[in-house]
């Protein structure tokens, strides 16, 4: 498994979709996972360091799992599957591992609150991340024709891919518009 963090939330301004960028700890390779509004100010809020005066929903859930005295050990993204990713939130409960089905976003959601790891299945990680380009520091997309060539399966979605991912803005000023 390889440890990921979260690098950024962002926003294609164009489509209003949102992307959670995770980076990995010690090597420069990028995980793109679309997520939902509520998901991704949950992330962002906790990564800027905002307080709520009520708890939000992954707030209570954590609540609700530490008053239960479990611990969030860790969280794995899993698996891809028909372009769906999958994840397992990983609880210590009195000394027992226990393993929750996950979406990954609720998943990181709860790991930036309760500042635990982030873990990909390197299998994962393989087919769908992304390395940066060497006079590159963000992510990078397959931009040449024979890097296309290069990668089977690659095919005219990729552009679509590209063009997204080109577009988007990072979210420091997320949910205030």
């Amino acid at each position: 498994m390889v440890e990921m963090t979260v690098e950024s939330v962002r926003i294609n301004l164009a489509t209003q979709q949102r992307v959670v960028i995770l980076k990995a700890t010690k090597q420069e390779r990028y995980l793109f996972i679309w997520i939902a509004y509520a998901e991704a100010y949950a992330i962002a809020v906790e990564l800027q360091g905002t307080t709520s005066p009520r708890p939000l929903t992954h707030d209570l859930l954590k609540n609700v799992i530490e008053e239960l005295h479990a611990k969030i050990e860790s969280i794995i993204i899993s698996d891809l599957i028909d372009e769906v990713y999958y994840a397992r939130i990983v609880l210590d409960i009195d000394g027992r591992h226990v393993e929750i089905d996950s979406r990954p976003s609720d998943a990181i959601a709860l790991a930036v609150r309760a500042k635990a790891p982030i873990y990909i299945e390197e299998s994962v990680l393989e087919r769908a991340g992304v390395v940066p380009e060497q006079n590159e520091e963000s992510p990078r997309s397959i931009s040449s024709e024979q890097d296309q060539k290069a990668l089977p399966g690659v095919d005219d979605n990729l552009d679509a891919y590209r063009d997204f991912i080109n577009s988007l803005d990072a979210l420091d000023e997320f949910g205030k518009e």
